[in-house]
């Protein structure tokens, strides 16, 4: 039993089950236990890897296009570049190497990385090499200034309720016991007024996933960027709509059961792009899968101009990131991307309104 198992089994047999997003919030981020807050989860001695991690031209496309949207709104003179959930610093990195020759960018960017762990923060420092780069602990408490931000697997990894349709109410799935094991279990039926408009596409025994935090934060956000401009750049794996049991647990690059050992296993749900949508105040753009995005960016010809100076298994390896980030059957589809912009802005290039 993992010392977070221990708390959280005492935890519920003095106050009951807990919903699946209190699991995971305990889970992923605790002060002292938590998953995030004690490794550096990424790579092949970690547990998973990102598209940052696989290529650099990942990073450089999201600069790109990052920096064509702040020339598109009048290269504002001071504004935040932002990344949500940075992990090890590769993506902001190559970011802000890609755009190195947009005249004026470097000058007028006030970079600021959102992340919450200690342990990540400590090789961001190492990784991102930027006078007066800043960490903030939240989105919240980014400066006031034009927003343009990459949220890259960020929303996947937020704490997530789970309902069940009973009829024209809802079950919540809750973490219990059954002696010393964690295991699944019901609410009552209660109605829920945020969940109303699905039930026009459920049926009974569908599951639908909703995230509170992800919507606060798309709000928070979306906010800023409709009041002074900017846009935000979301990447991750999911769908216009949530419906089925999407939560998952990974631990060593295998799929392993969320409720075995918590802290010990990174915790993931597919993203609710309507519900950001919806929480947010500004302009959003049409979904679009990543492999679409990046081509209409110039993945493949970036990718050939790299190729040109590898060879062997340096050059295997240059391929089968491409692949793996662009082809339907990898990446390319299951990831989607969306953007923020304020009213009457365009979005970033690689994306439609």
């Amino acid at each position: 039993m993992t010392a977070l198992k221990e708390l959280l089994v005492s935890q519920i047999r003095a106050s009951g089950p807990m919903t699946v997003a209190e699991y995971m919030a305990a889970c992923l981020m605790h002060p002292e236990h938590g998953y995030y807050a004690t490794r550096d989860p990424l790579g092949a001695a970690g547990d998973f890897t990102t598209a940052p991690e696989m290529s650099q031209m990942f990073g450089e496309l999201i600069g790109l296009s990052l920096a064509q949207a702040w020339m598109d709104q009048g290269a504002p003179g001071a504004f935040v570049l932002a990344e949500l959930g940075p992990g090890r610093g590769t993506l902001m990195a190559d970011v802000l190497r890609a755009t190195k020759g947009v005249a004026g960018f470097h000058d007028a960017a006030r970079v600021n990385l959102v992340e919450t762990s200690p342990a990540l923060r400590q090789v961001q420092a190492q990784t991102v090499k930027w006078p007066g780069i800043a960490w903030r602990e939240s989105a919240a408490d980014l400066p006031e200034l034009p927003l343009f931000v990459v949220a890259n697997e960020f929303f996947d990894a937020l704490p997530v309720r789970q309902v069940q349709r009973e009829g024209e109410r809802w079950r919540e799935r809750l973490v219990g016991l059954e002696g010393e094991a964690l295991t699944i279990g019901l609410s009552d039926p209660k109605a829920m007024a945020p969940l109303e408009h699905r039930l026009e596409d459920t049926r009974d025994g569908d599951i639908v996933e909703f995230s509170p935090m992800g919507e606060s934060i798309a709000a928070e956000i979306g906010g800023r960027i409709a009041k002074h401009g900017g846009a935000a750049l979301i990447v991750d794996y999911g769908d216009w709509r949530s419906l089925g049991d999407t939560w998952q647990a990974v631990k060593g690059h295998e799929a392993a059961d969320p409720l075995a050992e918590p802290g010990r296993a990174d915790l993931t749900a597919h993203v609710d792009f309507e519900a950001l949508a919806r929480a947010t105040p500004s302009t959003y753009s049409r979904l679009t899968p990543q492999g679409v995005f990046l081509e209409r960016l110039g993945i493949t010809a970036r990718a050939q101009a790299l190729a040109r100076g590898l060879e062997g298994d340096r050059l295997e390896t240059h391929i089968a990131a491409h692949r793996r980030l662009t082809h339907p059957h990898e990446m390319g589809t299951l990831f989607k991307v969306m953007a923020f912009t304020p009213d009457g802005a365009a979005p970033p290039p690689g994306l439609d309104t």
